[in-house]
């Protein structure tokens, strides 16, 4: 149970603005996360719980096998497409997710985040 006035901070993804084959499945899942972040920030508005979604875009983790991380070739790739040269960090990320639970956000609600370096802009 989350208390009145909390926070909520769901994650979606940069595929549900732009495509790459064989993702399909997936950026319609993240899709649906945007989604059920807006309906979450109007049902519990009454209590003061702020929802939003953030959506970063590649980051160099574990995530699909750390091809972001461990393959060169891709991760040129990706940070060519980034208006800041490069791919993401896990810290990039967790600052955003900060700023949002803390106490000067609290008027930002229902909303979708890029997290992305200006990616695919």
């Amino acid at each position: 149970m989350i208390r009145d006035g909390g926070r909520i901070v769901n994650t979606s993804s940069g595929l549900t603005r732009f495509t790459f084959p064989g993702y399909a499945a997936y950026a319609a899942m993240k899709a649906g996360i945007e989604v059920l972040t807006r309906y979450m920030a109007k049902e519990l508005g009454a209590r003061g719980i702020v929802v939003n979604t953030i959506a970063p875009c590649a980051i160099e983790t574990d995530f699909g096998d750390g091809v972001v991380r461990d393959d060169s070739k891709t991760n040129a790739h990706i940070a060519g497409a980034t208006a800041l040269g490069r791919v993401g960090l896990p810290d990039d990320v967790g600052g955003v997710v900060a700023a949002l639970l803390s106490d000067g956000t609290h008027w930002i609600n229902g909303q979708r985040i890029e997290v992305s370096a200006g990616m695919m802009l």
